[in-house]
């Protein structure tokens, strides 16, 4: 296990302790978009996957974090909603289906810009023809990076994911700073974008 997971299983460890599940602002702005077969690559505790599965939507919810899957799972499993929820190791992973909404919510920085890339890629080519993609991640001029892993992390330039999307129709690109400990930065690239 890396130590992101690690650190992000701690986190969703203590937020499932404490009840304290809701969607974040970057999975608010995703929920107009989310329709038929939906992917939340990176899933977390699973707060869009349940809000897609009670809008009718039926979803693919993957992520590294064991505590955040067994919560999902029960969740899913409770209230009879449409997930299936798996623990992956998302650096390597392969989908074999396409869907109508695929979402990456911050996860792509997580890996080395290569693998980043190529599953960036890998997600857009998954996206049906009509459909929508919503990615959001960190970007140049973060500097509260005690998350990431020292030995691979991608802080995306401010226009890659605009570059990486050239050709599809652009719904929404937003670019918002936000602070975090010790006086440092997070800013954030959130695109929103429809597959000819």
């Amino acid at each position: 296990m890396t130590s992101s997971v690690e650190f992000f299983d701690t986190q969703f460890q203590r937020q499932i302790d404490a009840g304290a599940i809701e969607l974040n602002p970057f999975e608010a702005a995703a929920v107009p978009y989310l329709r038929g077969r939906v992917l939340d690559f990176g899933c977390g505790l699973g707060a869009l996957a349940i809000t897609a599965a009670r809008r009718g939507c039926s979803v693919l919810a993957l992520d590294a974090s064991h505590s955040a899957i067994e919560h999902l799972r029960q969740v899913a499993a409770h209230d009879a909603l449409p997930i299936e929820a798996r623990e992956v190791d998302l650096r390597n992973y392969r989908l074999t289906e396409d869907f109508d909404t695929v979402v990456s919510i911050g996860l792509l920085m997580f890996f080395d810009c290569p693998t980043a890339l190529q599953q960036l890629a890998q997600l857009q080519s998954r996206v049906r023809a009509g459909g929508t993609a919503v990615v959001n991640v960190l970007v140049e001029g973060t500097t509260y990076l005690d998350m990431f892993d020292a030995q691979g992390h991608c802080l995306f330039a401010r226009d890659e994911l605009r570059r990486q999307f050239s050709g599809w129709k652009l719904l929404s690109y937003a670019c918002q700073d936000f602070p975090a400990p010790m006086n440092r930065t997070k800013s954030f690239v959130t695109l929103i974008a429809q597959k000819p």
